[in-house]
């Protein structure tokens, strides 16, 4: 089954990538030549540098190898996309501007002048068989006489010999305009460069809106458990930082800057903190040391720490000051912290125990989960939560990609209610893969929580 499945995608992607090169190469050249040999060599080139910094990053290589694939590899995955998508859009351009133009072409052809087709004259006819016109019919007779003369002496000049024919030669009608290069050349070439702008453009934009750091998102939870003493309090959730070979200790560095910025009462990580081991991206997650809060930061693992060797990255987060919570919880003044692991954890024993976590708690307090998979709700549900809070969808990250992840999730970002708990999920502060977001803006958000009872 597996095999077949890689059959098929690999497929899918043989097929995408010819038409891609077809349109944005092939047709938009007149024939053969360097221009689609190195459009091949882009196309392909693009996609082993793809390949190699996922296989780099997930079997870990070398981190400066890691460092040198991963930034042209992952940019292409994105543009590749928006490419593919561009094109596809352009074939509803491609016939529309086809017709636009020869409409036009027929608008600007110059009128044809009409002539009479030439009569054939039968050579020796009677004069009064034949119609003359012009300089001949007002010639002497004796200028006449010197022309049959004068034909002795030239025989081109010569009167046609019995029994054949005279046409009398006129010109062909003609259009005054050089022909015009191939129209479907034209509108290949058009379609072409728009798409490739259009992509470059919008993969350009998702990546500085990744680099220049996550913005604050400001949400209101009522809880119906919580004490009038809690109004106001401020969870600052973040979630899928995602270091790697691509972001390193300088966007930590924003990250923590931006969440001590909204001072705080508790900090929040809710998983995919990196992606790497911690001897490669240990430095570049020290600044999470410097993490503020009135009660303290917390962490839960997400799927990407199972990838990455989670146990030392659980004890490294307690050095630099984190308090993970493995199936865990706490009780602070106002209501129950609780957090578990993730779902990815199962395969290495470490899975999500959710009667560990809850079991013995009061249930007349109020109860905030950390969980990063939205998935995870349900048990909430069961458990009685208030409020769960997670991360893991990126909000599809690269739209159309909020659509699977919809079809995945319970909810790809936002607040949402089931039954007596709320869940709220955090489209995530960095991006996995490519370092761009399309459609899915990254945040961090400052949860408030409000008393029913205030």
């Amino acid at each position: 089954m597996i095999i077949v499945f890689a059959l098929l995608a690999l497929t899918v992607l043989v097929t995408a990538n010819w038409y891609l090169w077809r349109r944005l190469f092939r047709d938009t050249t007149a024939g053969p030549g360097q221009t689609r040999r190195v459009g091949a060599a882009v196309i392909g080139g693009g996609w082993v540098l793809a390949i190699g910094a996922l296989v780099a990053e997930r079997t870990g290589a070398p981190f400066w190898l890691q460092r040198v694939l991963a930034w042209p590899g992952f940019l292409w995955l994105a543009l590749s996309i928006y490419l593919l998508l561009a094109v596809v859009a352009g074939e509803v351009v491609r016939p529309l501007l086809g017709r636009l133009l020869e409409r036009r072409d027929r608008h600007r052809e110059p009128p044809l002048t009409a002539v009479p087709h030439p009569e054939r004259v039968p050579a020796g006819a009677p004069a009064e068989g034949r119609q003359e016109t012009g300089s001949e019919a007002l010639r002497p007779p004796q200028e006449t006489r010197k022309a049959e003369a004068a034909s002795l002496d030239d025989p081109s000049t010569a009167p046609a010999p019995p029994g054949d024919s005279v046409t009398t030669p006129i010109a062909e009608p003609t259009r005054s305009n050089e022909p015009a290069p191939s129209r479907r050349l034209f509108v290949s070439r058009v379609v072409a460069g728009a798409a490739a702008a259009a992509a470059v453009g919008t993969v350009g934009y998702g990546t500085y809106g990744v680099l220049r750091g996550p913005r604050v998102k400001r949400v209101t939870v009522p809880l119906a458990k919580l004490p009038r003493a809690a109004q106001g309090y401020r969870i600052a959730v973040v979630s899928d930082i995602h270091l790697s070979p691509v972001l390193g200790r300088g966007f930590a560095q924003k990250v923590v800057d931006t969440i001590n910025s909204t001072q705080p009462d508790l900090i929040a990580v809710v998983g995919d903190l990196v992606d790497g081991s911690v001897k490669d991206l240990g430095p570049a997650a020290a600044p999470l040391a410097q993490l503020r809060a009135r009660h303290g930061s917390y962490f839960v693992t997400g799927n990407h720490e199972y990838f990455s060797g989670a146990e030392q990255w659980v004890e490294e987060v307690r050095r630099l000051g984190l308090r993970p919570l493995e199936n865990d919880r706490t009780e602070l003044p106002w209501f129950d912290l609780a957090g578990v692991n993730d779902i990815a954890g199962e395969s290495e024993g470490q899975g999500p125990d959710f009667a560990r976590a809850l079991g013995d708690r009061d249930t007349a307090r109020a109860c905030v989960l950390l969980a990063h998979q939205p998935v995870q709700i349900h048990d909430a549900v069961d458990h009685g939560v208030d409020l769960q809070l997670s991360g893991h969808t990126h909000g599809g990250q690269l739209w159309p990609g909020n659509l699977v992840a919809e079809a995945a999730n319970p909810t790809v970002a936002g607040l949402e209610r089931y039954g007596d708990t709320q869940l709220y999920v955090s489209r995530g502060a960095g991006a996995w893969g490519p370092p761009t977001r399309v459609g899915a803006p990254s945040d961090i958000t400052v949860i408030e929580l409000a008393s029913k009872q205030a």
